[in-house]
């Protein structure tokens, strides 16, 4: 196939859905992943679209970098509030949950009750300090680099930490929600939330509503990495229908 045609291909498909794989458009278009590279380096010279990992979005699809915590904290506060309420109905005594970092998993901290028994683990030190007052709940931090702001933990030190725990739940943050996955901002916490979806037996992913159709610059997982997405409204149909088609469901707060 002449590159003439493979580019041709390539944004026809991003067309239709907004971010491909560099391993969907090796298979796509019988070539070697350094072919793709390639291609995807001179069409993003082009403008035609963005690389970023894993694979290609479409320009108008990235959302740039993400907002400082203190200015995220305030928006859309009352939806944030109401998806922490139902994450924390599946939340049952006795369990031990993983909650992400993010301004929505802070959330789900605060609405555990003030008697709540349990086991929570978490790369955050402000979900930590938060679920710290509820003295029948035993705290288990992962270690590892400080992001400022969210007070994130991440590195080799958390993904081995989320490695070898075993959870009943886990809750973890978005930067965006899209048909063709989950991303976030952070590179160094992909890995993290990637080895928290892992281990997990039930795993929920939180989103408020300005999530939807948007994209990070790094991918986390397909729409089939989590089961339940817990959010304020319904999602737009396409979304809806590639949740459907992967086998998960959603909750509105």
């Amino acid at each position: 196939m002449l590159p003439v045609e493979r580019h041709r291909r390539i944004v026809a498909e991003l067309s239709q859905f907004k971010f491909v794989t560099t391993d969907d458009l090796t298979a796509l278009l019988g070539v070697s992943h350094e072919t793709v590279r390639r291609d995807l380096a001179q069409l993003e010279r082009r403008g035609e679209l963005t690389r970023v990992h894993g694979g290609a979005t479409s320009p108008e699809a990235l959302v740039g970098e993400e907002a400082p915590f203190s200015e995220r904290s305030g928006a859309m506060a009352e939806e944030k509030r109401a998806i922490g309420q139902v994450a924390a109905t599946f939340i049952e005594p006795g369990q031990t949950i993983i909650i992400d970092v993010g301004t929505t998993a802070l959330e789900v901290a605060r609405a555990l009750p003030a008697d709540h028994a349990g086991v929570i683990a978490t790369p955050s030190l402000l979900v930590a300090a938060e679920v710290s007052t509820r003295p029948r709940v035993e705290v288990l931090v992962s270690g590892g680099r400080l992001r400022a702001g969210d007070l994130a933990c991440s590195n080799a030190h958390a993904v081995e930490f989320f490695s070898n725990l075993r959870a009943d739940a886990v809750f973890v943050g978005s930067g965006g929600i899209a048909p063709y996955g989950l991303t976030d901002f952070h590179l160094d916490e992909v890995a993290t939330k990637r080895a928290m979806l892992t281990n997990a037996s039930h795993r929920y992913v939180l989103a408020d509503s300005s999530k939807f159709g948007r994209t990070a610059a790094h991918r986390v997982c397909d729409l089939s990495g989590f089961d339940t997405l817990l959010t304020d409204q319904d999602c737009p149909q396409e979304l809806h229908t590639a949740i459907s088609r992967n086998r998960g469901t959603i909750v509105v707060a």
